[in-house]
């Protein structure tokens, strides 16, 4: 697809820096990037979109601004309109149980929205900065590779709001090989951390100077990945996500029933035969 195919999303900016790379960046950097509830929902619409997108290989996920990747929701809008709206709605008075199955509604659209990241075909490269509250670990714990830089503050703040997160965080963090002693704590304190620490438990893979390096070593990890079979990257992320959630021997399983297609792709001839030749240039992969 061409940069023009995907509509225009409010608060966000999509660009395509170098061949089959996507880079989405919240863009609402005056409210800190705070998430609206559409915000939300234009981030899983122009994740669904990037997935199948044949021209996209490679996408990495940051916010612009200097001073936050994202404050969480803004509280604000969400007091004003929606479910939690502190404001009486006019018209006939809901009982518990219907306002119950609209708020139930409520959260697992949000849920799909955000879960778009993580379900789309092709890796997610996070990078964090500056303030990195609540739906900033929602959206990243989806993400398949997180960088953040030197000055970042990440917080699970939805208990200093009166609820528990909902949208992923306390799914996917007891999925990420972090210690739940770890998790519990900063969840139930919603505590500050900082780039070290998260380094340390491995909520990170790298800790950057500044968001533009962070930001630069991000967009040269989706080159390496981009150059790569789309095959083979794709099915890797798809294996790896699957085998998170199921036992050995249901990966297994897996894998295997997903390569019995899989590698009779050209890419794999392509790439033994590059690999057996040193004059023999890097192959080059057809759209998937």
């Amino acid at each position: 697809m061409a940069p023009s195919d995907y509509p225009k999303q409010q608060h966000f900016n999509l660009t395509f820096p170098s061949p089959y790379i996507a880079h989405v960046e919240i863009d609402r950097p005056e409210k800190l990037n705070a998430f609206t509830e559409p915000m939300v929902h234009s981030l899983g619409a122009i994740f669904k979109q990037l997935s199948e997108d044949p021209d996209v290989r490679a996408i990495v996920l940051s916010g612009a601004g200097p001073k936050a990747f994202t404050a969480g929701l803004d509280v604000q809008a969400a007091s004003e309109s929606g479910p939690l709206s502190t404001k009486e709605a006019s018209g006939a008075k809901l009982d518990t149980a219907r306002k119950a199955v609209a708020l139930r509604r409520h959260i697992l659209q949000f849920q799909a929205s955000v879960s778009a990241v993580e379900e789309c075909e092709k890796p997610v490269i996070a990078v964090l900065h500056g303030i990195s509250y609540g739906i900033a670990l929602d959206i990243t714990t989806c993400c398949d590779v997180r960088f953040c830089s030197r000055d970042v503050r990440f917080s699970v703040k939805e208990v200093d709001i009166g609820l528990a997160a909902d949208v992923g965080t306390l799914t996917r963090l007891p999925k990420a090989n972090l210690p739940m002693s770890w998790i519990k704590e900063v969840s139930l304190t919603a505590r500050e951390f900082n780039a070290d620490e998260a380094l340390r438990v491995g909520l990170v893979s790298g800790v950057f100077e500044t968001r533009e390096v962070a930001l630069e070593k991000a967009l040269g990890l989706a080159r390496v990945m981009a150059e790569k079979s789309p095959v083979a990257v794709q099915a890797t992320k798809e294996v790896l996500n699957f085998s998170r959630d199921h036992s050995v021997k249901d990966g297994l399983n897996y894998v295997a029933a997903y390569n019995m297609s899989m590698v009779l792709s050209d890419d794999v001839k392509d790439s033994m035969l590059a690999g057996l030749s040193k004059s023999r240039s890097k192959p080059t992969f057809a759209k998937l």
